[in-house]
């Protein structure tokens, strides 16, 4: 669907009090995101393909009433304030058990019911490339410690980047994970499977996760398995392999371990096998979460009159690793007083011919 047929009027809403709006940037190229101040999310990235025709890669809905009712509430959202998840909703900081929200079966997910994806964010637009998020989260929201003010900045460069940039600060020790929740197409929003997508992911190694989609805590290497992506390769072809991991995760579910890497260079790109167009990924962050969108079933109406088929979207979230408070062995999440939460994630779009 064109950026242009959403109407910013469909997103015009108080809830709470609070106010909820549409936002746009834009470049010289033509590209366009749009975005709402609820969950801080990205509705729309429409960018050229190989022929020069706008295409909108991001799944949502078109009106904010969609976004409010739908069962998957993650949508193009900011999530948080621990993306992913932590096992049996419990964790322990200090020598304090801290016991958060299960929303997953017995598993708390992406924060929790009141989440960052559920806020209504103050939004600041600075000019036509860059937009300000800001919100609060109090003590205890959904039994995660501490004070926590959180700030996400969108920016879309000349060059076809949409940068976002997080920071968060806190009053008290507390774990804290963001990430955005978009999903893609490459060939565009409701274009079918995205099974022949080619991925590439410089990761080593990986996390196997258990049935409910929890880490085991190890680290396994990628070599010689389905999950090896060193080198560009088609999702469809390896997908479908007799592999436990796989079963687990109904496809790809899991985190991979991103090989140590510069910030200007990517730790993974998609390319849309209809139309060329290549996403590069930046990002300071240890982890990335590969999903194959293996749970829908068609139960939304998504924009242009869509709907969200199985495996039609991909999620490709930067991150530390899923239930990291209760794996000494996984990089920290703990952020404290003083100091400054600062990370980013880049989407860069190219023409591939």
């Amino acid at each position: 669907m064109a950026h242009s047929l959403l109407k910013a009027s469909n997103f015009e809403k108080t809830v709470g009090g609070k106010k909820i709006h549409l936002f746009r940037l834009k470049n010289k190229n033509g590209a366009v995101a749009l975005l709402t101040n609820y969950g801080a999310r990205l509705i729309s990235l429409s960018v050229e393909d190989r022929d020069h025709k706008s295409i909108d890669v991001v799944a949502g809905f078109e009106t904010i009433d969609k976004y409010l009712s739908a069962t998957e509430p993650y949508h193009g959202a900011t999530v948080g304030r621990f993306c992913n998840r932590i096992a049996n909703g419990a964790f322990t900081l200090d020598g304090i058990i801290y016991s958060v929200s299960k929303n997953e079966n017995n598993h708390s997910l992406h924060g929790g019911f009141h989440g960052l994806h559920n806020k209504i964010w103050s939004a600041k637009q600075i000019n036509e490339h860059t937009i300000h998020f800001t919100c609060f989260s109090p003590h205890l929201e959904d039994g995660f410690p501490g004070n926590l003010t959180v700030g996400v900045t969108y920016t879309l460069t000349e060059s076809n980047c949409l940068k976002i940039q997080y920071e968060a600060e806190t009053d008290r020790n507390t774990v804290l994970n963001l990430t955005n929740h978009a999903y893609f197409n490459l060939n565009g929003a409701g274009e079918g499977s995205i099974l022949q997508h080619k991925v590439k992911i410089a990761a080593d190694f990986y996390n196997p996760i258990e049935a409910d989609q929890i880490p085991t805590g190890e680290i396994w290497s990628v070599k010689d398995t389905p999950f090896d992506f060193r080198r560009g390769t088609v999702i469809n072809s390896r997908i479908h392999d007799y592999n436990t991991q796989l079963k687990n995760g109904n496809g790809y579910n899991h985190n991979f371990v991103l090989n140590k890497h510069h910030a200007k260079t990517p730790v993974a790109s998609f390319l849309g096998d209809r139309s060329g167009i290549l996403m590069e990924i930046y990002s300071d962050q240890p982890g990335l979460q590969f999903y194959t969108g293996n749970h829908f079933n068609g139960a939304h109406l998504m924009k242009n009159g869509t709907i969200d088929n199985f495996r039609h979207y991909f999620a490709v979230e930067t991150q530390h690793f899923p239930n990291s408070p209760n794996q000494a062995n996984f990089p920290s999440t703990i952020l404290r007083p003083g100091q400054l939460y600062s990370t980013f994630t880049i989407y860069k779009f190219l023409n591939h011919v």
